[in-house]
């Protein structure tokens, strides 16, 4: 387990020590967002995203055109969104381009391009787009919150805007994130290829897209040729026809025959004569396409490898094939481990694998973006791709892919979001592609792991639950119910349980854990004592202190026989068991522990670590039960800075320490400060953790009583916690 501890989220714990200061009656709550009061005057029209640029001889599809326009006017403001729904390959995402470009060429105000495959990367375009138009409550700080702010200000305005989620493929990614109108200004476009009752209704309709009709599948190869004499040569309609009129396969048709001067007829004679298209099985021809693609992809392939000196076009596609069809950072091809995998004798330099993959672009195998950075490949014929990868290849280009994907993984994420949600879209494309392979393979599972770490780091509390649900099962089910990373994977799904609310279904998780790490590991192993302190923490939120005491006074004392005094996993440890004391009324002995622990976290990872906020928290506490307030008051002012600064605003471990210090306020008598800064903290918790979640019930209580402690003389901590 220990080996994916490096990736744990820096905020108020180490080693997986939840720190207690960051619960209960010192914190949790949420903020109010309030526009930035110096936010630039927002220049309109704003575009957001990358809208796919159009297909050379793109067609208009005019029938097909008339009965999306028929849908979305039939029913008014009623009918916002409309759903393209199609098989791979039909030119669904082509369709809403144009849509999004002529919405752009028309003025609109504002136009949204979400890859809507992975809920992060929905999450982090719709914050994006609410720091671009300056949408009231949109701090920067919290993607989630930005997130939910700019949906609030599209269901009111009065701009006319246009958002497309491009390419859904599970209906849960938008469950509870379609925009909304009130004022009939907006409108949105979807595509998917399911056919999922889930995506209609509350004003969504479906709209069934399919392949070209067969006069638009030759007018399309009579554009596309026209610009070389010769190549349009009267056999069209037969070629499109046998192409099956997809528009994907007779994308990969005409760029072949453009760059190797061949017409259509000539082509429809290799196509006829090619038996690659037996390389695709019919059992995973889910669509009926196999055929058409895997010839066209193929020959096509051939015809780059001829003109690529380097010869590294299938390589590439091989591995751009495990990857997310919305696109990757064009960074991975200049990393050491793809360069390794690609070229393991050194015989090529990066710029001829730049070139390799402009040969790709030219015959439309894939798609390089220069203006973002972003390299694409169609999910049709990334299937087809790997269909047609020999099976003892995958590993191989698993470990490279993953590697790379570490490599580009930012730290610290913030402000770098939405690199990190396309690199955990990427995860979990690969994951998805290699299927049981994921879990042989070392970095794939490091990389599994840190996409999970960094849902945690964004505060991501919800998504992280199902996330570590998900992996904890695959880890179960593919490395055994006791491996190593199994028990990580509990220990973080716990993790996630705790800071949710849900302590009884943590401890529940936590304890069979404990037992199964002192089986496999030993009861001196570091993760066996790591969850022994997990478990801990999560007894004292559920209010089992002398339990969580007892268990935290074990780990301490372990922890200075086996590693010496020192260590931020110790140091953290004897914070938390001073939190426990204190809470049980030795305060003494919690001060003692406390203000060492302070020392020793500092020596261990410097005095600028998000490690200390907990730990700093957590004295000041101490110091409040012992009536020292000013002491505590500064303890806490520095560790709400160093949040905001570290963590950013909004982040819920932020919002906690807000509270906290709004407390120590009342004490001092700064009433108005304190209930200003609940009540911001409160707002904040509420919509990360829900208006049920405990810490956010607590402080919304305290909130009240403050607003009406003028009827009590008696201190209102004390009061609270019935001493």
């Amino acid at each position: 387990m220990s080996r994916w501890r490096r990736r744990k989220e820096p905020g108020v714990q180490v080693g997986g020590d939840v720190a207690y200061s960051a619960i209960g009656p010192y914190s949790s709550v949420v903020v109010q967002q309030a526009p930035a009061p110096d936010a630039p005057a927002v220049e309109w029209p704003v575009e957001v995203g990358s809208v796919p640029a159009l297909a050379s001889a793109f067609q208009p599809r005019a029938g097909l055109r008339e009965r999306i326009d028929a849908v979305r006017a039939e029913g008014g403001t009623a009918v916002l969104t409309q759903v393209l729904s199609g098989g791979g390959g039909v030119g669904k995402s082509q369709l809403a381009a144009s849509y999004a470009a002529g919405a752009v060429a028309d003025g609109t105000d504002l136009v949204v391009w979400v890859p809507a495959g992975e809920l992060q990367q929905v999450v982090t375009l719709y914050a994006r787009a609410a720091q671009r138009i300056a949408a009231p409550g949109a701090a920067g700080e919290d993607p989630e919150a930005d997130a939910r702010a700019f949906l609030a200000w599209l269901a009111t305005t009065d701009r006319r805007w246009l958002v497309v989620l491009d390419d859904i493929g599970d209906p849960d990614t938008v469950e509870g994130w379609w925009p909304s109108s009130r004022t009939g200004t907006g409108w949105v476009l979807a595509t998917t290829r399911l056919h999922d009752a889930r995506l209609t209704g509350g004003g969504r309709r479906r709209v069934s897209v399919d392949v070209y009709e067969p006069a638009e599948a030759a007018a399309y190869l009579r554009a596309r040729l026209a610009e070389e004499a010769g190549l349009a040569d009267g056999a069209e309609e037969e070629l499109a026809h046998e192409l099956g009129h997809l528009p994907l396969a007779l994308g990969h048709a005409a760029a072949y025959m453009l760059n190797s001067g061949l017409g259509c007829a000539a082509y429809l004679d290799l196509f006829r004569r090619s038996s690659l298209g037996d390389a695709l099985p019919p059992s995973a021809d889910a669509e009926g396409y196999g055929r058409a693609v895997a010839t066209t992809l193929l020959l096509s392939l051939d015809a780059a490898e001829a003109a690529d000196p380097a010869g590294l076009g299938r390589p590439i596609l091989r591995l751009a094939a495990l990857l997310d069809p919305a696109g990757h950072p064009e960074a991975l091809w200049e990393t050491e481990a793809v360069l390794d995998h690609l070229d393991p004798l050194g015989d090529h330099e990066p710029e001829e694998i730049r070139a390799s993959l402009r040969v790709l672009h030219r015959y439309a195998l894939l798609t390089c973006d220069s203006g973002t950075g972003t390299v694409r490949m169609h999910a049709l014929t990334a299937r087809a791709v790997r269909e047609t990868t020999p099976e003892e290849e995958f590993a191989g280009l698993a470990e490279a892919a993953a590697e790379a994907l570490l490599f580009l993984w930012p730290e610290p994420e913030r402000p770098d979001w939405e690199l990190a949600a396309v690199l955990r879209a990427n995860t979990v494309s690969l994951a998805a592609a290699v299927g049981p392979l994921v879990w042989d393979v070392i970095d794939c599972r490091q990389l599994v792991f840190t996409a999970g770490f960094s849902l945690f780091r964004e505060g991501r509390l919800g998504a992280a639950t199902a996330y570590w649900a998900a992996v904890a099962d695959a880890c179960a089910a593919f490395l055994g119910a006791e491996h190593p990373d199994t028990l990580q994977a509990l220990a973080r799904l716990a993790e996630a349980y705790s800071r949710t609310g849900r302590v009884a279904e943590a401890i529940e998780v936590e304890e069979g854990v404990l037992a199964a790490c002192e089986r496999v590991l030993g009861p001196e192993d570091n993760d066996t004592l790591v969850t022994r302190a997990d478990l801990a923490t999560s007894y004292a939120m559920a209010g089992r202190l002398p339990e969580a005491v007892a268990l935290m006074e074990q780990v301490v004392a372990d922890r200075d026989r086996l590693f010496g005094p020192g260590g931020a996993d110790t140091a953290q440890a004897r914070a938390n068991l001073a939190a426990y004391l204190q809470e049980t009324g030795r305060l003494s002995e919690a001060l003692v522990l406390a203000e060492r622990a302070l020392v020793e976290m500092e020596e261990a990872v410097g005095p600028d670590h998000p490690t200390l906020l907990g730990v700093r928290n957590n004295l000041a506490a101490a110091y409040h039960d012992a009536g020292r307030p000013v002491e505590a008051v500064a303890l806490k002012e520095r560790a709400l800075a160093d949040a905001e600064r570290l963590l950013g605003a909004e982040h819920h471990q932020t919002s906690f320490l807000r509270g906290n210090l709004a407390v120590s306020y009342w004490d001092l008598g700064r009433r108005a400060e304190a209930v200003a800064l609940l009540g911001r903290a409160v707002a904040e918790l509420r919509s990360v953790l829900g208006p049920s979640h405990p810490d956010v019930v607590e402080y919304a209580g305290t909130l009240a009583l403050m607003r009406a402690a003028a009827r009590s003389a008696r201190p209102l901590w004390r009061r609270l916690l019935g001493r």
